[in-house]
């Protein structure tokens, strides 16, 4: 069944791009996002994130229109990038897409059309990928890993073009690298998602913003989502349940020792076992602290509204 997505919203589409050091994408980019969005005959606006550019990317985007432009203080990343643009976007549909070319403009109504269907997100999938092989390896690996913790039903959820139902972002924050594990994280909160094959084409100007340190900060934010995915709101049952079981081994096997040197005579000064299980004892004790502690703060993250960015000026190009 198909859904309205009007949603009585002055604009339809929202396009959100965020930018790093692509002086030489900009100006074709919005050529091409300009034209898929007249093609399909709807209001809509254009907002590019500069994500702290070093090069010309902010003076290029300057001379857009219609377009935009929110400018970072200094480079924030590309996930912090991406929640400053939809929380700034107006669209009843939120469309985003990396500024490096890869991603297709051209595929806009192929997601939209499929959000129609009924679905809260649809995310590209890039079939056929133009990345060198190290880029493509190290993110199978990824895929493999984010299926086993966090599986969210789709094939690529690192690709950047996207179309979302404007109230996905309602109470979802992002931050780290969580931009790769959206679909995951909008699923936990029971929105549905789907997936199109979309173009993916080669870079032809600048340099990727891939490198290893990226891998690591998306590991850690991929055990984040598994976390979130299965104890968001009974953290204490995770910690409290590894509290209860080093605290029962550790006490048992003082119980066991003092068993065996009560009544059996075992002498246990040269033994390590006394410390290993006084050690067990006490990491149950700190496991259901934290337990407690980690309760506390999720409480108080659901009460509260907070930015990992600072937006330096905005710029309206009519």
């Amino acid at each position: 069944m198909k859904k309205d997505l009007s949603l009585k919203k002055e604009l339809t589409f929202s396009v959100v791009c965020p930018l790093f050091n692509e002086e030489g994408n900009v100006e074709r980019l919005h050529r091409e996002i300009l034209d898929s969005l007249q093609k399909m005959g709807e209001p809509f606006e254009i907002i590019f994130v500069n994500d702290g550019s070093t090069d010309k990317t902010g003076e290029k985007c300057r001379q857009l229109a219609p377009l935009t432009l929110i400018n970072f203080r200094k480079n924030f990343g590309q996930t912090a990038a991406l929640d400053c643009g939809i929380r700034k976007a107006r669209g009843a549909i939120i469309l985003t897409i990396d500024g490096d070319l890869q991603n297709d403009p051209a595929d806009f109504p192929k997601l939209v059309a499929k959000l129609k269907e009924g679905y809260d997100l649809v995310s590209g999938w890039r079939k056929k990928r133009r990345d060198p092989f190290s880029k493509k390896f190290i993110s199978r690996g990824a895929d493999f890993l984010r299926k086993f913790l966090i599986d969210d039903g789709i094939h690529d959820s690192g690709c950047t073009l996207k179309a979302y139902r404007e109230e996905c972002f309602h109470d979802t924050h992002l931050f780290g690298e969580m931009h790769r594990f959206i679909p995951a994280v909008l699923k936990i909160q029971g929105f549905t998602v789907a997936e199109v094959d979309v173009n993916h084409r080669s870079r032809q100007s600048g340099e990727t913003k891939y490198t290893w340190t990226r891998v690591i900060k998306g590991f850690l934010d991929m055990l984040s989502v598994w976390f979130w995915k299965k104890y968001a709101n009974r953290p204490l049952h995770l910690f409290g349940g590894l509290g209860i079981f080093f605290s029962g081994v550790g006490s048992f096997l003082i119980l066991a020792l003092v068993i065996l040197r009560i009544f059996y005579g075992v002498p246990l000064s040269d033994k390590i076992w006394p410390m290993v299980g006084i050690f067990m004892v006490l990491a149950g004790v700190q496991f259901f602290i934290s337990g407690l502690l980690a309760d506390i703060a999720v409480k108080n993250y659901y009460n509260g509204e907070r930015k990992n960015y600072t937006v330096k000026n905005v710029i309206e190009n009519k």
